[in-house]
């Protein structure tokens, strides 16, 4: 039984990194091989997408995350039992409406389409606060030794986001909850005929009880996404 690894800052990002330290189980790295964070659900299909083989397990591919995990399931691994498909860290968050554009979070949607279960995992980034990816890796292996002993209908995903808390704060608690449907901040900076996108992720709406509130909170959100 295999799982993959993906993201969306590419692969050598440290997010990336510090996932594989938080699985234990056999996995294969198949990751863009540069960043294209935003880059939503986009696929190749009019050019050749070249792989690199950097190692029997690590795999560099000029395609997007979703390209990633196609390749990943059909070429890759396709003689392989491939039990998950992990995305991430991503470096920022994918709260409430931003699995629209997320790259991070489009891998383990292809994954599902597929029908094979999928996790995205994502850190909010508090400026000015850095991301300690040692600390984002052992809450990350938490939250996988809860998610893989719970069941996950078929044809969906966890969509997990981690807080970003000051050094030596308390634990966060995991928290099951809805995604947030506000909408993110949107403002633009105007000179002359060229608008400069100006909105502030860390003041979106954060409905109560929903994945931005839970994780602007302190705590771990976990959702369940389905197609």
């Amino acid at each position: 039984m295999t799982i993959i690894l993906t993201n969306d800052d590419g692969i050598d990002a440290p997010g990336i990194q510090a996932l594989q330290h938080a699985v234990t189980q056999k996995n294969i790295i198949v990751a863009p091989k540069s960043p294209l964070s935003g880059c939503g659900h986009r696929v190749t299909t009019s050019k050749p997408i070249h792989l690199q083989k950097r190692s029997p397990v690590e795999y560099a591919v000029d395609g997007t995350p979703a390209d990633c995990s196609r390749m990943a399931i059909t070429q890759i691994a396709k003689n392989k039992k491939i039990t998950w498909v992990l995305s991430g860290i991503n470096a920022g968050g994918n709260l409430g409406t931003d699995i629209y554009i997320s790259g991070t979070v489009a891998a383990v949607r292809e994954a599902a389409i597929h029908g094979i279960p999928g996790i995205a995992i994502s850190h909010w980034i508090k400026r000015p606060l850095i991301v300690d990816w040692q600390v984002a890796s052992r809450w990350t292996a938490r939250v996988l030794e809860t998610l893989f002993h719970r069941s996950l209908p078929p044809y969906s995903f966890w969509n997990v986001n981690l807080p970003h808390l000051e050094p030596n704060a308390p634990e966060p608690k995991i928290v099951f909850c809805d995604l947030s449907i506000d909408p993110l901040p949107v403002d633009y900076r105007v000179e002359e005929d060229l608008y400069y996108y100006q909105g502030e992720y860390a003041k979106r709406d954060r409905s109560p009880g929903t994945d931005v509130d839970v994780c602007f909170s302190g705590n771990i959100a976990v959702s369940l996404i389905k197609l």
